[in-house]
């Protein structure tokens, strides 16, 4: 099972939308372990928005729309 989601960030009125197959260890990820990058930059991210899908590419082709 996949996930794409929809983070938001209200302190920078930022969004990012991502996809994994482990949603929540990936936003944990996003608020308190990365080091670098996009994400680290806005915190704190609130989801917003969550879509499951069965396969990687229904996940990825969803992610770019």
């Amino acid at each position: 099972m996949y996930t794409v989601y929809v983070l938001y960030s209200f302190t920078s009125k930022k969004l990012y939308t991502g996809f994994s197959s482990d949603f929540i260890t990936r936003f944990h990820f996003h608020n308190e372990k990365s080091t670098k990058g996009f994400t680290k930059k806005f915190r704190p991210w609130y989801c917003i928005h969550v879509e499951f899908f069965q396969l990687i590419k229904e996940a990825m082709s969803r992610e770019k729309t």
